[in-house]
């Protein structure tokens, strides 16, 4: 875990986070302590110019990008310890179970889905802003819960991951938010209120980053089974999740 000291108070990411999201989202449960945190955390975002990154719950590539610059500029962990990854597939067909947009046991079909990796440890975390599971949680839970098995799923709903170092991520991202719009102009779902995301040489390369052809864009796209491999030493965890709720997929 990486710390962040915010105005003094020292407190771990997913700490901080989570508390966070209780203020947005329980504001009736919120103690002194709560408050504090959430008001420091403000404070010290839009003293830099930032919006809290989780307001923004549909577009998960600028949360996390977010997140990777806050922790860049506050120097809080290595970046070499964090990876974004980006969740999709040739058909932008992308099922992820324990969404909080699902319902039960269904899953969400997302067209990309962007979610931050922390490899620094023997178990991987996952920070998933959309994830009813618990925020970070361990590779090996968001791989039985999450992703699940494949065994039962078609082939065009099966997933891959692009994983891009997050300084790479930093460094090259660029989204102008056309994808955010309707064919009139008008925006499908509220932006964020800060300046979208470029960087020098471009305004738009979202789909260098969604896109799983592993010989274009930035990082390396594995399959479900490689990316476990790589990142927990094995395809168990996903594979040892019951496998009821995907046969119809």
């Amino acid at each position: 875990m990486f710390l962040i000291a915010t105005c003094g108070i020292g407190i771990g990411v997913k700490d901080l986070v989570k508390h966070f999201l209780l203020a947005i989202n329980k504001n009736d449960h919120m103690d002194q302590q709560d408050t504090l945190i959430l008001q420091n955390f403000q404070e010290v975002l839009q003293a830099d110019c930032l919006l809290p990154f989780c307001l923004f719950l549909f577009c998960s590539e600028e949360n996390v990008w977010k997140l990777c610059d806050y922790v860049r500029k506050q120097r809080t962990a290595p970046l070499e310890h964090l990876f974004v990854i980006f969740i999709s597939n040739e058909t932008r067909t992308v099922p992820l179970w324990k969404q909080k947009s699902g319902h039960g046991e269904l899953p969400v079909i997302w067209d990309y889905h962007v979610i931050l990796l922390q490899a620094d440890q023997s178990d991987s975390l996952v920070y998933d802003l959309d994830s009813t599971l618990s925020f970070p949680c361990s590779l090996k839970l968001y791989a039985a819960q999450a992703l699940r098995s494949e065994s039962d799923i078609r082939p065009e709903y099966h997933r891959k991951f692009r994983v891009v170092p997050a300084d790479s991520f930093l460094l090259n991202f660029a989204s102008d938010r056309s994808h955010m719009r309707n064919s009139d102009g008008s925006w499908k779902m509220p932006p964020p209120t800060y300046a979208p995301i470029c960087t020098a040489e471009c305004q738009m390369n979202l789909d260098g980053f969604i896109n799983m052809d592993p010989a274009i864009g930035w990082g390396v796209v594995f399959s479900l089974n490689h990316f476990l491999q790589r990142y927990i030493g094995s395809t168990s965890s996903a594979s040892s999740s019951s496998s009821s709720a995907a046969r119809s997929w």
